[in-house]
């Protein structure tokens, strides 16, 4: 499971290189809590880009339909 952490986190930065190093640090945190919930969440993003829709409009319908859990991970 270290190995899958580890590759999580290094694919995190990578895809977040463009936010201060302040976020970046904070959703590595967030993404370490709860890896499925950010696997689930990037799946249901690529099939709905993959749709047609906007990547920026897909992921902001799939932050809402997750909203609650991510809420939750935040206040842990």
């Amino acid at each position: 499971m270290a190995f899958q952490d580890f590759i999580l986190n290094q694919y995190a930065k990578w895809k977040l290189k463009d936010l201060p190093q302040g976020q970046r640090e904070q959703m590595t945190a967030l993404i370490s809590k709860n890896p499925e919930l950010f696997k689930k969440i990037g799946e249901e993003i690529e099939r709905r880009k993959k749709g047609g829709e906007g990547e920026m409009k897909a992921a902001m319908e799939v932050m809402k339909k997750y909203r609650t859990e991510l809420a939750s991970l935040m206040q842990q």
